[in-house]
């Protein structure tokens, strides 16, 4: 009888494509911009990325490309969500301000504004899809993460 052996290497999920994209644009008008530029057919997906903790909530948009097998997704970073923050002075009085927090899907990168997740990556060549992003106007700069170096990269299964 033959003996298998399954190592936890092999359900390991890094077999996607990570890119970092810094841009102002809002994610409605980033993933028509990617549309336009990739010619791929990105779409707001019927559900966010929530998180109960901290009560993040990051948009997520998707496309099945059915002929290279390959799912595309693009998901904000950023969440900002305004709360009440009461502040006990020496006074009689307690004041309330209103203080804007933000949270990180990925907290290593704080300062990236979208990832764009390509799984089951067919594409032999990814200098050609950073070219194209980069000559978006409106992206300050685009390149590759490597998942692996990733602490909190568990935010990104999602499906």
């Amino acid at each position: 009888m033959a003996l298998h052996k399954l190592l936890v290497d092999d359900f390991e999920d890094d077999a996607y494509l990570l890119l970092a994209i810094h841009s102002n644009l809002e994610d409605y008008r980033m993933a028509f911009l990617l549309n336009q530029f990739l010619s791929i057919n990105l779409k707001r997906s019927l559900y966010n990325l929530d998180f109960i903790d901290t009560k993040a909530s990051y948009s997520v948009y998707e496309w099945q490309d059915n002929k290279r097998q390959t799912l595309w997704y693009l998901i904000a970073n950023i969440f900002k969500r305004g709360e009440q923050s009461t502040a006990n002075s020496a006074s009689l009085f307690s004041t309330t301000t209103k203080v804007t927090k933000t949270y990180n899907l990925i907290p290593e990168h704080k300062n990236v504004n979208y990832f764009l997740k390509i799984e089951n990556d067919n594409y032999n060549n990814i200098k050609t899809i950073l070219s194209k992003i980069k000559k978006i106007p409106q992206v300050v700069t685009v390149y590759d993460v490597d998942v692996s170096t990733l602490k909190s990269k568990n935010n990104l299964i999602f499906n």
